[in-house]
């Protein structure tokens, strides 16, 4: 009985200073916090967990660490706010993506950084295909930043253009055959209308898409 009281006891306080430590660290969105509020924030919570697991341990063995913690934070923090130099070096900067409308694969290799990511964050964007985007640019929080062509007014709306759907056909080089189904094609036909224009080898193009009956092309990068 005592030892479920002690549990109980040490998991207040604990609850209590975890809570008065992230109000002291500022208040982030989860998607906002930096590599550096991530290693922080678990190291902290690992020492509340074993600190409430081993009721032998004094509590301030887990106290002054979680304080300390918060200080470096805290000073890390303020040194980010004062100098763009050591902010660039602790939380890394903004990598663009796309950059007037042709994919960087170098950029996403660099963050290990696929096109399955591209397309689903696009999405997330209300983005159908990257034919529409000027710039995309991955934030040091993860998340990306798009800004879309300008459309041109005079040109003519296709009606039936909202309600399709942009394929990859290819991607990295290698051709998607689940994309070719969606449009009951084949492997023979897309290599057929990739020489028809001009691009032979399928390992030189970094991204195709097929959407309203055009096809989308961007090589890789020096090609």
């Amino acid at each position: 009985m005592v030892v479920y009281l002690n549990i109980i006891i040490r998991t207040i306080f604990l609850y209590i200073v975890l809570l008065s430590i992230f109000r002291f660290m500022g208040k982030r969105e989860i998607g906002e916090l930096s590599v550096l509020d991530l290693v922080v924030f678990i190291m902290i919570g690992e020492m509340a967990v074993i600190a409430i697991e081993d009721t032998k341990d004094p509590l301030l063995h887990t106290v002054i660490p979680m304080v300390l913690l918060m200080g470096i934070q805290i000073t890390l923090a303020f040194l980010s706010l004062k100098s763009k130099k050591f902010r660039d070096i602790i939380d890394g900067k903004p990598t663009i993506i796309i950059n007037r409308g042709k994919v960087d694969e170098e950029a996403m290799r660099s963050h290990r950084y696929n096109f399955d990511d591209l397309m689903m964050q696009l999405r997330e964007k209300d983005v159908r295909s990257i034919q529409d985007v000027e710039f995309a640019i991955l934030e040091t929080s993860g998340k990306l930043s798009v800004i879309k062509k300008i459309e041109d007014p005079k040109k003519p709306k296709n009606p039936k253009e909202n309600g399709d759907i942009t394929i990859p056909l290819i991607m990295d080089g290698s051709i998607r055959e689940e994309g070719l189904s969606k449009i009951n094609k084949t492997n023979l036909w897309l290599r057929q209308e990739m020489k028809k224009k001009g691009y032979r080898d399928i390992k030189k193009i970094s991204f195709c898409s097929y959407e309203n009956g055009k096809f989308f092309i961007d090589l890789m990068d020096n090609e």
